[in-house]
């Protein structure tokens, strides 16, 4: 097996899968291109404003593209390329994109609303305010993991005290994005450019804060990045979308996309062999292939997190209809692109069979360098522009799951009656304060930092996606659709990650028991985990009285005529 052969197979995989089973799920579940969307019916300048296409896409895939298809494929390359390769392209397919898809659509065809509105309208009120709880306590833990990777990768010092240009070159950039970001979007609002125009106006500022960004790198410690990072998503929380989280996004998407084609260019050309065996074991490094491999690689073949993006925000600006398959489930396609290039480059870089030494984003950045420096490209400066490349896969999820945060503790909050809401919900229902309270908690979670964070992170990911996709199969089955595509994910799912925290919270109880239980870190992981776990057992009995009822209504009336 080579690098080529393996890209190949998957592009032609997901390309065929996207035109076969999207488009049947789409026909399935009904598009009507004659609807007026939410953006339309409720645009407020804020959340809910049209944007193109291509916008809306960028949004998502800028969003949901985290560190996640980076680092998972790495890391579970472990085990061997193909137990990685099956779950990357199975869960792309049948997994993470009819989750992005269904939840998209949901929202779309309720006015807009998130997850945890939905589930209330299908559901009831108790198992809204289970959902919603258990998504704030889920975007602390991405919030957490997420600041100390941008932190990590903007830090300009080595662990020597030496400046260390890639990454402080890289936070430069991404400082000047957020201001050109403003500036553009600024300008899509009052002048009105053609798409063509406006790619063009993108590329130009694109390259310019990229040349400026490696010319004045900003020499900064992980700290001080912290708070910086945490500030920003602040701000970009509580402005309207079209003014940064959206122009931001957009740019954004020319550095992801032209990151994969340099990565899909690159291995087309190297055409490097796999020095990794198919399969090394279903047990490695104490780690056993089952659950592991599913927790680990979550972006890039099903992340629950994609789901609150899809009906959070991207929702409520998608201007027609037909353009959902390609936002949701096609946005979803291209990330596990970029997954297999990872498990790839991290497969030709083993050396007999063993892995290479350094952290995942080190090992992708490294090589996809290499690939742009056989075009003439200088290594630093290609080492200096991957590496931003990679951080604004984090950057980017950053500002979104602090605004899904902040939205889910406002409706967590809120009262149908304002009147007898209390002093402490009204001031959690304030935009303001609730975006302070979810950076506050998050910014308590990252001080544990974050090699600590992930695999908790991971496993209440997966169960996040198990939770939506039981919830959008009762949605699906109280408006007269067909929902049966999501029963076998959402079960194995569920049987995953449940494995997953059971394991955890042994860990941690192990931990106690022996003397080396620490509470800033292993008591929150166990405060966190069993919450979770309960919340999770709340919500699947909510909803699965729903679906197993109407399940037999159904079967009752077919028995009848």
């Amino acid at each position: 097996m080579n690098g080529v052969i393996m890209l190949g197979l998957a592009i032609i995989i997901f390309i065929t899968g996207y035109f076969t089973y999207g488009k049947w799920l789409a026909r399935t579940w009904g598009i009507n291109p004659q609807a007026r969307t939410p953006a339309y019916k409720y645009e407020d300048g804020q959340d809910y404003t049209p944007a193109s296409k291509f916008m809306v896409f960028s949004h998502q895939f800028s969003s949901v593209a985290g560190a996640g298809p980076v680092t998972g494929p790495i890391i579970a390359a472990m085990f061997g390329w193909l137990p990685a390769f099956l779950w990357i392209v199975m869960g792309g397919l049948f997994f993470g994109g009819v989750q992005d898809f269904v939840s998209l659509y949901a929202s779309v065809k309720n006015d807009g609303k998130s997850m945890g509105v939905l589930i209330e309208q299908y559901i009831g009120k108790t198992g809204r305010k289970l959902f919603l709880l258990f998504c704030w306590l889920f975007t602390l833990l991405v919030i957490a993991a997420f600041a100390d990777i941008v932190a990590n990768t903007f830090n300009g010092f080595a662990k020597d005290g030496s400046r260390a240009l890639p990454g402080a070159a890289a936070a430069s950039i991404s400082m000047l994005y957020i201001v050109g970001a403003l500036i553009f979007g600024i300008f899509v609002k009052k002048i009105k450019p053609t798409e063509q125009l406006r790619f063009v106006v993108a590329v130009l500022l694109m390259a310019g804060m990229i040349c400026l960004g490696i010319a004045f790198p900003l020499y900064f410690s992980r700290d001080i990045w912290i708070f910086v990072a945490l500030g920003y998503s602040f701000v970009a929380s509580v402005l309207p979308m079209w003014l940064l989280m959206q122009p931001r996004d957009y740019l954004s998407t020319f550095l992801l996309i032209g990151m994969i084609l340099s990565a899909v260019v690159g291995i087309s050309i190297a055409n490097p062999a796999i020095n990794m065996p198919a399969f090394v074991g279903f047990e490695v490094n104490g780690q056993s292939l089952f659950p592991i491999l599913f927790i680990t690689i979550a972006c890039g073949a099903v992340s629950g997190f994609h789901s609150l993006v899809s009906s959070g925000t991207s929702s409520k600006t998608v201007a027609n209809e037909r353009d959902m398959l390609f936002i949701g489930y096609g946005s979803m396609l291209v990330e596990c692109v970029l997954g297999i290039a990872a498990l790839i480059i991290v497969c030709a870089a083993a050396t007999n069979g063993q892995m290479p030494e350094g952290t995942p984003f080190q090992i992708f950045s490294g090589a996809v360098a290499g690939f742009l420096s056989m075009f003439g490209l200088p290594k630093l400066y290609a080492v200096c522009i991957i590496t931003m490349c990679v951080s604004a896969l984090a950057f980017t999820t950053l500002d979104t799951v602090v605004r899904v945060g902040r939205l889910s503790l406002q409706e967590l909050c809120k009262s149908d009656n304002a009147a007898s809401m209390n002093i402490i919900q009204k001031l959690c229902a304030n935009k303001y304060v609730a975006t302070f309270l979810t950076i506050a908690v998050g910014y308590l979670l990252c001080r544990i930092g974050y090699m600590n964070i992930w695999p908790l992170f991971g496993s209440a990911n997966q169960l996040l996606s198990a939770l939506v996709l039981i919830c959008m199969a009762v949605f699906l089955r109280m408006t007269n659709r067909k929902g049966w595509m999501l029963y076998i994910p959402m079960g194995i799912m569920f049987v995953v990650t449940f494995t997953a925290l059971g394991q955890a919270v042994y860990h941690i109880i192990n931990k106690l028991v022996d003397g080396n239980f620490v509470f800033m870190s292993d008591g929150l992981q166990l405060i966190l985990a069993l919450a979770l776990m309960i919340l999770a057992v709340s919500v699947v009995r909510h909803c699965g009285r729903e679906l197993l009822s109407g399940t037999l209504k159904n079967s009752q009336t077919a028995a009848e005529k």
